[in-house]
């Protein structure tokens, strides 16, 4: 069934790819109802026009999202005010499979809201499944452009002069040079285990094997469960984040040589640090749960105190993060140096670029796309932040001592149970699809332990790779089929690299994987690749 669905969507997409309307600029002719009364303010917001009762189906690209519309005080509040209310659609499994079975039946919901690294971003597009947001805005809410920030727009407008998405979490060059730049990319340990074991250097990889080895001795339990010396994020059809981007920049791998792209997944170190890792399999300190745990099932384990160490995105473990604070302030997360290259490099982590984490589009079979657009510009909107960040003045917020705040018992229930926090009161960002995280800076204040020393420890090694987002071709395209094959082919391999039972054999598996890429175009692809991103440089002003 799933070899079946992905024929139909290729098969769609093929066919999608040759409709008129979006050969390029064809988004104004659009046959959008047309508005009656006065001329449109751009100074008004748009959702303000008209509030009546009006329901959306929202679709979020992530298993692990447990928020209800409704379910709490911030988000009733927004639809009393607006009329709007939501039904988020959630995939039960994987999330490519849901995602592209909509998308081949033609009918997306009214608000698609996906990570911005999908390649479903750029065929859905192409396909002609989602609205141009400029065209929308132009016609029922001008003050969209009001509530945008340019750069964002001039990002992700299209070859044809559209912009079909906005991003969440998007930080400009100009926010750079506001806010001091950090990564959520970190190499965790236990801190009551790690100093137990007299605080080891695991830069080297003796060193990093000798103390996830003395940990499963000294700790082999934790809570009566076997302790699990090493953790990353979720393995997939396509390999693990951990084991790709994170160990590579905690190794200082270059992104380019010599003004070119560089080959990363080639490179000496990585090969060197990935046999570090089969080494660690081969000692039995790679639980075979990793394999298998998908991110709610390593929240549990982290709130637990299951792991030793983690490469790992601390900000998706804030609310474990939380428990074992409240459990034992000793036994929380704390980040440390990492695997480093031979020559002991800082590492370059990457810090949130202009692409964000996720965008959102407005669904061409939209059922009211007048006031879909006008609730974008409203979450957008400096008020629809301070709504869905702050909450509601006087349940959850006030002016304290000059600056909007939230209240003392409502600051305390956030860092102490976060899940609490989301059900009774619903603020703080729950409803993240369009956080714009530059804005809410000014209400969050100075983050506070356990999370403000995981933030502070990114900084010195925090690095813009902005310029390297949004270059990989359409899945229908020459280039995007050589990317699709090597996908699968190093997520067919990764494992097999780690459960290589000798050196050997990790070379021999290692020579033939650099052989089939070749084989498969890689050349190819990355000249493509260097394209994009020439064309991303100007757009920075690089």
């Amino acid at each position: 069934m799933k070899k079946i669905l992905q024929l139909l969507f290729v098969v769609f997409l093929l066919t999608a790819a040759f409709v008129p309307v979006f050969a390029g600029g064809g988004g104004d002719d659009l046959d959008l109802p047309a508005v009656s009364g006065e001329p449109l303010d751009p100074n008004v917001p748009g959702w303000t026009l008209d509030t009546s009762p009006v329901r959306f189906e929202w679709y979020l690209n992530f298993s692990w999202y447990r928020g209800i519309w409704g379910e709490d005080p911030v988000s009733r509040y927004v639809t009393e005010k607006t009329g709007v209310d939501i039904e988020f659609i959630i995939p039960a499994g994987n999330e490519a499979d849901k995602l592209n079975t909509m998308i081949a039946s033609g009918n997306l919901p009214d608000f698609v809201t996906i990570g911005w690294w999908e390649p479903q971003v750029k065929e859905i597009i192409a396909g002609g499944m989602v609205l141009p947001l400029d065209v929308l805005a132009k016609n029922y809410d001008p003050y969209f452009f009001k509530a945008a920030v340019p750069e964002r727009v001039d990002w992700y407008t299209q070859e044809d002069g559209h912009i079909y998405c906005y991003p969440n979490a998007s930080y400009t060059p100009g926010d750079y040079e506001r806010n001091e730049l950090t990564s959520n990319q970190t190499f965790l340990v236990r801190k009551d285990m790690y100093e137990a074991l007299g605080s080891p250097d695991m830069s080297t990889p003796e060193g990093f094997l000798n103390a996830l080895s003395q940990a499963q001795k000294k700790f082999p339990k934790v809570n009566g469960q076997p302790l699990i010396p090493i953790g990353f994020k979720e393995f997939s059809d396509t390999g693990n984040d951990s084991l790709e981007n994170y160990l590579m920049n905690f190794l200082a791998i270059p992104m380019e040589k010599n003004g070119k792209l560089y080959d990363r997944f080639a490179d000496p170190e990585y090969k060197r640090w990935l046999n570090v890792f089969r080494e660690a399999q081969q000692r039995g300190l790679i639980s075979s749960d990793v394999y298998l745990d998908r991110r709610t099932h390593m929240e549990e384990k982290i709130a637990q105190g299951r792991y030793f160490a983690m490469l790992y995105q601390y900000t998706d473990m804030r609310d474990a993060q939380g428990i074992r604070f409240a459990e034992n302030p000793n036994t929380i997360y704390m980040a440390v140096d990492g695997p480093a290259n031979a020559k002991g490099d800082p590492p370059r982590l990457a810090g949130q670029g202009i692409a964000g984490w996720t965008v959102t589009f407005i669904s061409k079979t939209a059922k009211n796309p007048d006031r879909a657009i006008r609730f974008m510009s409203y979450l957008m909107s400096e008020e629809g932040q301070r709504d869905l960040y702050l909450g509601i003045k006087g349940l959850t917020w006030d002016v304290i001592n000059g600056k909007e705040s939230f209240l003392p018992k409502v600051q305390k229930l956030l860092k102490d149970d976060r899940a609490a926090f989301d059900k009774k009161y619903g603020a703080s960002m729950k409803y993240w699809m369009l956080m714009d995280s530059p804005q809410v800076v000014k209400w969050e204040g100075q983050p506070e332990s356990p999370y403000k020393e995981l933030s502070e420890w990114t900084k010195p090694y925090t690095v813009s790779y902005a310029a390297y987002d949004n270059i990989d071709p359409l899945s229908f395209e020459p280039e995007g089929i050589i990317g699709s094959k090597l996908s699968s082919l190093w997520g067919k391999t990764l494992p097999k690299l780690l459960k290589a039972p000798s050196e050997k054999e990790f070379n021999a598996i290692w020579d033939e994987l650099q052989a089939e890429r070749k084989k498969l175009g890689l050349d190819k692809l990355m000249a493509y690749k260097q394209e994009k991103v020439n064309a991303n440089k100007k757009k920075l002003g690089k």
